[in-house]
C-alpha cells in the first residue's frame, strides 16, 4: 500500500478523534495550503510517492542518540529525503534535491541538544553574483506534535498522522527560493520532530540558535554546491520571524563563523506578553498550550506556580496540545480563553501580571533589546490582531535606535476579520514576493537602504 501526500494511519484506530473531525481538521488544512499555492507556477511532472514503510523507517531517524558531537552545527546523521510530488496547483517537484539532516545545537539551558531539519540543493542555476547562496529557512507555527516538524512536510505537505493533522505552509516559500537557484536548509527547531523531548515553541534563544546551527550544518554537509564564500540570509514569518530576528542578534556571539547578508524577519512574536493577549481567544489558541509546555520544560522553576493556577481543564489543554499540529489545534482548541483553563477564571495575560517570574521570563525573551547583524527586514500587518503589529513595529523601532541596518514594511490592508487569522496570514502572502527579493538582493551583494529615518511616519 502507498501513503499519499495526504495520509491517514488512524481512522480505524479504536481511542482516537472521530474520522469525521479529522476530515473537517484536514480540509482546513488543505484550505491553508491552497492558499498559499495558489500564485505558485506550475513545475514538471515528479515521480510517485514514497512508500508507507518508507515513511515509517524515516521517523527512526528522528530519535537522537545517546550523545553528541562536541561541535555546534556538527551533522549527527543524515539521509536522503524524497520530496512531495507536489502542493495544489503545482504540476510537479520541488526543484531540488533534499537531504534530512539531524545537527548538534545548544539549548537555553546551556546543554548539548540534537535538532532535525533538511537541506534542499536546487536544481535550477544561481544567476546572480558569487557562488550559490543559502538560506536558512525558520518555520512559522507547526505545533508540538513530533509529527509537525516541517522536514516532514516537505515529504507530505498534508499529512494525517495518528490524530494530529500537520500543514506543511512554509513549502511555498521554500520553492520561490530555490526556483531562483538558492540552497535551502529547514530547521525542525528544537524539540519538534526530534523525539527527546517537548517543541520550546517560541522560546528565543533556543530558535536563534536552531537556525544558526542549521547553517552549520548545510556548510559541513559533503556534496553541496556551497561554498566558503556562499552568503547566508535568513528566512521566517511569525513564528519563524521571531527566530530569524532572534538569530540576527544572536549571531555575533553564537556564531560568529556565521555572517549573515540579510535576514527577513516578518510578523515576529516580539513580545511575548503582548502576543499572549492577542493569541488569547483567537483560533490559533492552542498557541498558548505549546507556549507554556515548552518553557515549563526550559524553566522547571515555573512548574510550581502553573499548577497553582491551573485547574483540570487547564492540565488537560496542555497534555493534549503537546500532541498537536496547527491543523487539529483550530478545530480542538480554536477560539478557546485562557480563562476557562485556570483555578479562578484568570486568564494567561493575567496570571503573568501578578506573578513576577514568569515576568522576569518573558522579558528575557523579548526580542529588540540586541543589535541584529547584517541587514534585516521588518514586515508587518498593521491589522495583525494574532501577533500584534504595535509590538513588531517596536522590535523595528528599538533596533533602529541601536543603529542597525532595518528595512521597515508595514503592510497595510483592510480589516479581514477579527481572531480568525486572516489579518496575520494575508499579509504573509502579499508581502512574500517582495521579501524573497528583499533577500535575493542582499544575496546578490547589493547594499540594503535602511529607512530607519522614516519610522514616526510609518503606521
Amino acid at each position: 500500500m502507498h501513503r499519499t501526500r495526504i495520509s491517514d494511519r488512524s481512522a480505524a484506530a479504536p481511542g482516537r478523534r472521530p474520522a469525521r473531525r479529522l476530515l473537517a481538521a484536514a480540509l482546513v488544512a488543505l484550505a491553508c495550503v491552497g492558499a498559499q499555492t495558489a500564485v505558485a507556477q506550475a513545475a514538471p511532472t515528479a515521480p510517485a510517492a514514497s512508500s508507507a514503510s518508507t515513511a515509517e523507517a524515516a521517523s527512526d531517524f528522528y530519535t537522537p542518540p545517546a550523545s553528541l558531537p562536541d561541535r555546534n552545527g556538527a551533522i549527527v546523521r543524515s539521509e536522503p529525503l524524497p520530496l512531495a510530488i507536489s502542493l495544489p496547483t503545482l504540476g510537479g517537484p520541488f526543484p531540488g534535491r533534499a537531504t534530512r539532516l539531524m545537527y548538534r545545537s545548544t539549548d537555553s539551558g546551556g546543554n548539548p541538544v540534537a535538532v532535525t531539519g533538511a537541506y534542499i540543493e536546487p536544481t535550477a542555476a544561481w544567476r546572480g553574483d558569487g557562488a550559490r547562496p543559502l538560506v536558512a529557512v525558520a518555520p512559522g507555527t507547526m505545533g508540538q506534535g513530533d509529527e509537525c516538524a516541517a522536514s516532514k512536510g516537505l515529504q507530505y505537505p498534508i499529512l494525517i498522522e495518528d490524530d494530529s493533522v500537520s500543514v506543511g505552509y512554509e513549502d511555498l516559500s521554500i520553492y520561490r527560493l530555490l526556483s531562483a537557484g538558492i540552497a535551502v536548509v529547514v530547521t525542525d527547531y528544537v524539540g519538534l520532530g526530534a523525539t527527546d523531548r517537548l517543541h520550546t515553541y517560541v522560546n528565543r534563544v533556543d530558535g536563534g540558535h536552531a537556525v544558526l546551527d542549521a547553517v552549520r550544518a548545510a556548510r559541513s554537509l559533503p556534496g553541496t554546491s556551497l561554498r566558503p564564500e556562499s552568503r547566508i540570509g535568513l528566512y521566517g514569518y511569525s513564528q519563524g520571524g521571531g527566530a530569524t530576528a532572534a538569530a540576527a542578534e544572536l549571531a555575533a556571539s553564537y556564531a560568529p563563523d556565521v555572517t549573515l547578508a540579510g535576514t527577513y524577519s516578518g510578523a515576529p512574536p516580539a513580545d511575548l506578553t503582548e502576543t499572549i493577549k492577542g493569541i488569547d481567544g483567537s483560533a490559533l489558541a492552542g498557541a498558548l498550550g505549546w507556549s507554556l509546555n515548552g518553557f515549563l520544560q526550559a524553566y522547571p522553576d515555573l512548574r510550581p506556580i502553573a499548577d497553582a493556577h491551573l485547574g483540570d481543564r487547564g492540565r488537560k489543554a496542555l497534555e493534549e496540545l503537546a500532541g498537536m499540529c496547527v491543523g487539529d489545534s483550530l478545530l480542538g482548541y480554536g477560539f478557546r480563553r485562557s480563562s476557562s483553563w485556570t483555578t479562578d477564571g484568570s486568564s494567561l495575560a493575567e496570571i503573568v501580571e501578578s506573578e513576577p517570574r514568569i515576568q522576569e521570563v518573558l522579558d528575557d525573551q523579548r526580542l529588540g533589546d540586541r543589535k541584529p547583524s547584517g541587514p534585516v527586514r521588518v514586515a508587518t500587518g498593521v491589522q495583525d490582531d494574532i501577533v500584534p503589529h504595535r509590538q513588531s513595529r517596536q522590535m523595528a523601532v528599538d533596533w533602529c535606535r541601536k543603529g542597525g541596518d532595518v528595512t521597515y514594511k508595514a503592510i497595510v490592508l483592510p480589516n479581514l476579520g477579527d481572531k480568525i487569522l486572516t489579518n496575520h496570514m494575508v499579509p504573509l502572502l502579499t508581502d512574500q514576493g517582495d521579501a524573497v527579493d528583499w533577500l535575493k538582493d542582499r544575496l546578490e551583494g547589493r547594499r540594503a537602504s535602511s529607512n530607519c529615518w522614516s519610522m514616526p511616519l510609518q503606521p
